[in-house]
């Protein structure tokens, strides 16, 4: 199975785009955003989990990587409320499960090899730091290698310089309103830019996203 494999084009998926399609696992539900291979592969996904719903345990032979959006995302190390964000390195494993329900953005089978730091941050009680322009804060989330992850809150009105995407740039919208001069991207969109792309980010409203950056083939 390929779904936007072609990592040289850019990719906006807006929540009136979503089709949910069921997975392996009773009441676990699935939107592939990205994804090359069958039920084992590198893939960018959103998981819903009803009530009561789980996986199996299975292994990440190449690595997790997740944030939850809403609910309580549990397996055998702990509870993951909304805003926590995970990364699970290459070898591990658990069995997932939820009591209330969860969607997560997950992201499958990305890691470098040789990254295997286990991560728990709960980014709601996380202070963020001052970005680069006026109105911008910036929680940071991960750096291996060229690949750098963190969150970025924009106030409303804020404007952010022209640049170019070296690596690429991934985007989940979290919360308000994420924008740009090709087009407007509310809660819940996810944008994959590639390699060489460049664009001029505002938020009229404001915002909160996940941004990965130097991460895509070249």
């Amino acid at each position: 199975m390929q779904i936007h494999a072609d990592f040289s084009k850019r990719v906006v998926i807006r929540p009136d785009d979503h089709t949910w399609v069921h997975s392996p696992a009773n009441g676990v539900d699935r939107m592939m955003l990205d994804r090359i291979g069958d039920e084992v592969a590198r893939a960018t996904t959103l998981v819903r989990f009803a009530p009561g719903s789980y996986f199996d345990a299975h292994d990440h032979e190449l690595g997790e990587e997740f944030i939850v959006l809403d609910g309580v995302f549990s397996d055998e190390t702990g509870d993951y409320p909304a805003g926590t964000y995970v990364r699970n390195p290459p070898g591990s494993r658990h069995r997932p499960h939820t009591d209330p329900g969860a969607l997560i953005f997950v992201k499958l089978r990305q890691f470098d090899p040789m990254d295997r730091v286990h991560k728990v941050i709960d980014t709601r009680q996380t202070a963020f730091q001052p970005g680069l322009v006026e109105g911008l804060s910036v929680l940071p989330l991960h750096t291996a290698g060229t690949e750098n992850v963190a969150l970025v809150k924009w106030e409303p009105g804020t404007q952010f310089n022209p640049h170019r995407h070296w690596g690429g740039e991934e985007i989940y919208v979290l919360e308000g309103m994420f924008q740009d001069e090709f087009g407007d991207y509310p809660a819940g969109t996810w944008i994959r830019s590639p390699h060489g792309s460049q664009h001029t980010p505002f938020s009229d409203e404001g915002c909160l996203i996940y941004v990965k950056t130097g991460h895509l083939p070249g």
